[in-house]
């Protein structure tokens, strides 16, 4: 292609690409900067049952303007479902079929606004039923009878109503160093030892489930937390935390103490939650659910929000290879394998650079022992490959556990490390050493690593990775940048250095 229509080509790549960002900001009203508008969380909840042949219903407990969040919209999608909303108490989503059998999967998506408020938000619509008491009636063994009295006795002394006793027994639960409170605790976990102590005292408490939010997280599962009944209403304690439930990332979604998910005519159910956070106006979010009804909605974030969190990082993928281009075009860096320090790049952003940089160093390393090793095997190619591709894996299993118990909780994320195109990095790395020496091993090792951190420090940048999921346009602007530096045809850095003394001669 000739450099000018080459050039015209990236021209109207960045000009679509700048446009587009415009109209989502201007048009759409997506902020330019993140935290500049309000926070909203987006959940799906994923149901999956093996139904037996006939019919079928499904109930799913979903949420109602929990404390500090507002409902803002809900979807479901369940082809060949009829669907109700019936509220007992606990709004639940029902779905039911005449007909059905096989492997089923059901879904529930809703959106909500974190509200802010010292409470956690407003109330809910409606108080929730309030549970029974069960007056002074101990439910615990006669041996733990005696614990379960030492610690209430002090939480009672130390509190002036049901809400501080709540959390007076919750901070009790939460001290490794209260004898009595890890006796309790050998029974029952805490919720439920936190119900029975509450009890006890005579004060109406219930487990409910609750689900963390955490920006991009798949298969999360909701945990057990204490809704506390007294004077003027509820309010939602975290034993395992100790004291009040921070209802700014705890969204209550079974505020009962029913079944989260109840099947009939099914088996092997389970649910599980993906959750994706954005910051969007108001405004924006009632035009997105507008568009989102349009039968040729072909917008990224029509999609399931698990599949969203997966582009959340592909997405950062040509900005990486941006990176990998711009030093082998221009500084001639060498590296092992082309792009094999972007994946490097993006198992680093899911760990801490420097634990990253330590694990890989001890997974290449202990990988090029291995290969030495099967060299006295005279395997073929892909057999020898194969056999690196087991050992790899059981290095990293073998790095992750020692690392759980040593704890570096970081080094967890190891397995995120692309296991097949480390394999084959260490068998070139070795066919390297053994033809050019140890020398050239070092350069493209080192090369691989300092092009995988500078991708890295490119693309963990938190408005980075804002843009690049918020502004699809912007996407045909690092193609353009792409195209532009990959028509470059000068010396490169590393040329210029090499052949410095020829142009200090040339000049003299």
């Amino acid at each position: 292609m000739r450099v000018p229509t080459l050039i015209l080509v990236a021209l109207g790549l960045i000009a679509s690409g700048l446009g587009h960002s415009v109209y989502r900001h201007i048009e759409q009203g997506v902020p330019l900067l993140p935290g500049a508008s309000e926070t909203f969380w987006d959940v799906e909840a994923r149901v999956r049952l093996e139904a037996e042949e006939g019919p079928v219903r499904v109930r799913l407990a979903v949420p109602d303007d929990p404390p500090g969040f507002a409902l803002r919209s809900e979807h479901t999608a369940s082809p060949g479902y009829g669907l109700q909303f019936l509220d007992d108490g606990q709004r639940r989503a029902e779905w039911t079929t005449r007909e059905t059998e096989g492997l089923q999967v059901l879904y529930y998506r809703a959106q909500f606004r974190a509200v802010e408020g010292e409470s956690g938000g407003p109330p809910a619509r409606k108080d929730p039923e309030k549970p029974a008491s069960t007056g002074t009636v101990s439910s615990w063994r006669p041996a733990l009878q005696i614990a379960a009295n030492e610690l209430l006795a002090s939480a009672y002394a130390a509190s002036v109503d049901a809400f501080s006793l709540a959390a007076a027994l919750s901070r009790r639960l939460q001290d490794n160093g209260n004898q009595n409170a890890r006796l309790l605790l050998s029974e029952a976990d805490p919720p439920d030892a936190l119900v029975r102590l509450l009890a006890q005292a005579d004060v109406p408490a219930r487990v409910v489930q609750a689900l963390e939010l955490e920006d991009g997280r798949r298969r999360q599962d909701l945990r057990s937390i204490v809704r506390v009944f007294g004077d003027g209403g509820s309010r939602l304690f975290d034993p395992v935390a100790g004291g009040r439930a921070d209802t700014s990332r705890l969204l209550l979604w079974e505020g009962s103490g029913g079944p989260v998910l109840e099947v009939e005519g099914g088996q092997d159910s389970d649910v599980s939650f993906s959750i994706l956070e954005t910051r969007r106006p108001a405004a924006v979010v009632a035009r997105d659910e507008g568009i989102s009804e349009g039968l040729f909605n072909l917008s990224i974030y029509s999609l399931p929000i698990s599949e969203q969190t997966i582009f959340k990082s592909i997405l950062l993928l040509p900005l990486g290879a941006l990176v990998v281009v711009f030093f082998r075009v221009f500084v001639g860096l060498q590296t092992s394998g082309t792009f094999m320090p972007v994946l490097i790049a993006l198992a680093f952003i899911k760990m801490s650079l420097l634990t990253g940089l330590v694990t890989f160093l001890l997974v290449i390393g202990g990988g090029l022992v291995l290969r030495q090793a099967l060299a006295h095997l005279n395997l073929l190619l892909v057999a020898r490959v194969s056999v690196v591709i087991v050992c790899v894996i059981g290095l990293v299993a073998l790095l992750s556990v020692l690392s759980f118990h040593l704890g570096f909780a970081d080094a967890l994320q190891m397995p995120f490390f692309p296991m097949i195109i480390i394999a084959w990095t260490i068998e070139r790395l070795s066919i390297l050493w053994e033809e050019e020496g140890a020398h050239e091993v070092f350069i493209q090792g080192g090369g691989s690593l300092i092009t995988a951190i500078a991708a890295y420090l490119v693309m963990q940048q938190p408005w980075v990775q804002y843009w690049m999921f918020n502004f699809l346009g912007l996407q045909l602007v690092v193609l353009a940048l792409i195209i532009l530096v990959g028509s470059y045809t000068g010396y490169r850095l590393s040329e210029m250095w090499r052949f410095r003394t020829f142009w200090k001669r040339a000049d003299a």
